[in-house]
């Protein structure tokens, strides 16, 4: 079972991959064609309502593959509105091949006539909410027609998450979806075709462009809606801190504040001026910071990042436990505060940032290919009871039930501060996403922003050069197949 935003995330994985979504077309409009076949018999009159997204281009495939019947292809709306690359190109493809077209744009116009079998292809599983106009009265007039409607991936006015309806939706007696069947499909009275269209495994195995898909900022959004990262870090190291507050301001957190010593403070503010330093005294953290530590994290609904740069001091390692099991709320665990983890009792959301020598600390399996050891991890990620994001070559992202790879990245990325960024970018995500999502998706950023500047720094990449490529690796424009 898949949600929509799911199927979503899997297309543009696939695509991602080599297999585009034009490719994919052609496979659903196939099973759709067989699908109106096997209720068919030869000569019969085939209507197909097509709308302007992808779902109307999966009826227009499946046009060509109805030779024998008589064909009526229906676009609701002008030909130059369709929305998509590839649904305009069947479009043409249905005109160059002289297949009876026709279209509609207002619905006092419409006349269903009397088909045998109707297809149904007006809205796909990724619009929700009550139809509107000419979509409404044409799903009533199917709806009232002695036909046989065989809906392409939903009936159009179904949300196919919850399978409500928001008001008129097209009452199908088949419906043909693809890949996986989808949540709300349990209690419907329609049979449900689930057809292979061949999209890979390793559409869902691997993270990839797809998991991206959800970090849309709203046009409405206020200060906050994005969220804020609350690093605690530094002592004997300021870069690291200063990376992992920077990477989740890049990766869109709309605050970043670092807490860190009094003594590193100056060169921390020195790095960029978008950061907001909370200083406390002394040189290393301490058990006397937590309390104030936990009320500003707490009272801000702050995603926090523990561990860059802390250092190992017996106070500092102490303080990392006591702030654990005080806090409640989201964080990110990372490098020196990690080792605290096995013992501690927390009610905190956490996601864990391991590189393989940490991950051996905290129970892990001590090997070199930690792809290969997967289901090792998993175990470990169920018996700590947090979410894994074990890094290497090939990262593994998992929450005990579910794992996925993340292969995204360079050579260069061995150098030192990758992990640090990689901990900010988790603290973004996590911000406004599931944790064992928001876990798969940042190492996907933090390696894509490698991969994108790679020709410009090679194997001499800083991981200050991610900076400027993290929002190139988050935002980046999506293709129109």
């Amino acid at each position: 079972m898949i949600t929509t935003d799911r199927m979503a995330m899997v297309d543009r994985n696939a695509a991602a991959l080599g297999v585009p979504r034009k490719q994919l077309m052609e496979s659903s409009g196939n099973a759709v064609a067989r699908a109106v076949r096997e209720r068919a018999e030869e000569g019969d009159r085939v209507t197909l309502v097509c709308g302007r997204g992808n779902n109307g281009g999966d009826a227009m495939v499946a046009a060509r593959f109805l030779e024998g019947f008589d064909l009526r292809v229906v676009l609701l709306g002008r030909p130059e509105t369709i929305s998509t690359q590839i649904t305009r190109e069947n479009w043409a493809a249905l005109g160059a091949a002289e297949v009876p077209t026709e279209t509609v744009t207002d619905s006092r116009s419409f006349d269903l006539d009397d088909p045998d079998v109707v297809v149904d292809a007006m809205l796909g599983t990724g619009v929700t909410g009550a139809l509107r106009e000419p979509e409404a009265t044409v799903a009533e007039a199917l709806n009232a027609a002695d036909a046989t409607v065989v809906a392409v991936d939903v009936p159009s006015g179904v949300d196919a998450d919850t399978g409500a309806a928001e008001g008129a939706a097209v009452d199908a007696d088949a419906v043909v979806t693809f890949h996986d069947t989808k949540p709300g499909f349990d209690d419907f009275d329609a049979e449900v075709v689930v057809e292979d269209i061949g999209i890979p495994d390793a559409a869902e195995t691997f993270t990839g462009p797809g998991d991206l898909l959800s970090i849309r900022r709203s046009p409405g959004a206020t200060k906050g809606d994005a969220g804020r990262a609350f690093v605690i870090g530094g002592g004997p190291y300021t870069g690291a801190p200063a990376l992992a507050s920077q990477a989740a301001l890049r990766a869109g957190v709309d605050l970043s504040f670092v807490a860190v010593p009094e003594s590193v403070k100056t060169p921390i503010q020195s790095y960029a001026e978008d950061l907001i330093v909370q200083p406390y005294e002394g040189d290393h953290l301490a058990p006397d910071h937590v309390d104030d530590l936990v009320d500003t994290a707490e009272s801000h609904d702050d995603v926090v990042v523990i561990g860059p740069g802390l250092g190992s001091h017996d106070e500092t390692v102490e303080a990392a436990e006591r702030f654990l099991s005080e806090f409640e709320g989201r964080a990110v665990v990372d490098a020196d505060a990690l080792p605290v983890i096995p013992e501690v009792d927390t009610d905190a959301t956490l996601v864990l940032t391991p590189n393989r020598k940490e991950l051996v600390e905290l129970g892990g399996p001590d090997v070199d290919d930690l792809r290969a050891n997967q289901a090792a991890i998993a175990d470990l990620s169920a018996e700590l009871g947090h979410v894994v994001l074990a890094k290497a070559k090939d990262d593994v992202i998992t929450d005990g039930e579910r794992t996925r790879v993340c292969r995204a990245g360079t050579p260069g990325m061995t150098v030192g501060g990758t992990g640090d960024t990689l901990a900010g970018i988790t603290a973004a995500m996590l911000a406004t996403h599931d944790p064992f999502e928001a876990a798969c998706m940042a190492p996907q950023i933090n390696g894509s922003a490698a991969e994108a500047i790679a020709g410009e720094v090679g194997d001499g990449l800083l991981a200050s050069d991610l900076l400027d490529a993290i929002p190139r690796a988050v935002w980046g424009d999506e293709s129109d197949e």
